[in-house]
């Protein structure tokens, strides 16, 4: 499903001393089956951007598009529900919302109250516990038993077991250890691709966004700052400074083996092996003149 938004505004508490505008002006469009990295501070606006996407919150002005659901404030969205059962959204700490006695019962809610049958839930629960790294002897299990990791693990299942053709992630790997996060980064895009879903990351990490995003959008201060690709975006040193953002760890190492070396590696968004051998080649054809 493609995402649009145009000339998109949110102000909470209007008409009120406590009048706040969340979001002003924000246009974007999203196609169908990217992988889209939203980045910015605390107050820039990624938490209500996000909370339009499932018609949690309806834009003050403008217009929301995703795929065929429509969202203004002159018109009522009457199937709000069934966009709802199309975008999957992860928080910060899924772990925190899982409440029933089994790992099975909490995965089923979701697609359960949608209206899913209880055949449906069940081939569901077999195709997706392998993807989320599950066993199925765990089923009957608490899921209060299971470690952190575990426990984040049967929450995301429950949101994949919807269905979603689009998948939002709010920092999902917030509170993990570094090989944690790894591992539900990797998670995410193989079913990304795998389910060709629409997915946007909400995230603070510029690593996680060079590495699985083709696309990039920076909020700030409730207002687009910048858009494009990766490797577009994230040489601009400057810019990003401007805003109180770095650049990933990699671009800033070959900044500082540009200066070392006085020889430039263009960013295109390589991997780091694909970096380690052109500065393999471009060294070794330096020591050959």
């Amino acid at each position: 499903m493609d995402i649009t938004f145009k000339d998109v505004g949110y102000t909470y508490q209007p008409n009120t001393p406590f009048e706040h505008k969340a979001l002003e002006n924000l246009s974007f469009h999203i196609p169908s089956g990217s992988f889209v990295a939203v980045i910015g501070h605390t107050g820039s606006g990624k938490s209500t951007m996000i909370q339009h996407l499932n018609g949690l919150v309806i834009p003050t002005k403008g217009e929301v598009t995703i795929g065929g659901y429509h969202l203004t404030n002159t018109k009522k969205l009457k199937n709000i529900k069934e966009l709802r059962s199309q975008v999957g959204v992860v928080f910060q700490y899924p772990e925190h919302q899982l409440f029933e006695e089994t790992i099975e019962k909490d995965i089923a809610f979701g697609p359960a109250n949608f209206g899913t049958s209880t055949n449906e839930i069940d081939k569901r629960i077999k195709e997706i516990i392998p993807q989320v790294g599950i066993a199925e002897e765990l089923l009957q299990r608490s899921p209060f038993e299971l470690s952190g990791g575990q426990m984040r693990r049967v929450a995301i299942a429950g949101v994949l077991a919807m269905k979603p053709k689009v998948l939002v992630l709010d920092e999902p790997t917030a509170g993990l250890d570094p090989r944690g996060q790894t591992e539900i980064m990797d998670m995410f895009y193989q079913l990304h691709k795998e389910q060709e879903l629409t997915t946007m990351l909400v995230t603070h990490s510029m690593e996680d966004a060079v590495k699985y995003a083709d696309h990039v959008i920076i909020l700030n201060k409730g207002t687009k700052y910048m858009e494009g690709k990766p490797e577009e975006i994230f040489v601009q040193q400057e810019a990003l400074n401007q805003v109180q953002l770095d650049v990933p760890e990699v671009v800033h190492f070959l900044s500082k083996f540009e200066q070392k070396f006085h020889t430039k590696i263009p960013f295109t968004g390589q991997s780091i092996k694909e970096i380690a051998e052109s500065i393999q080649h471009t060294l070794k054809g330096a020591e050959s003149t």
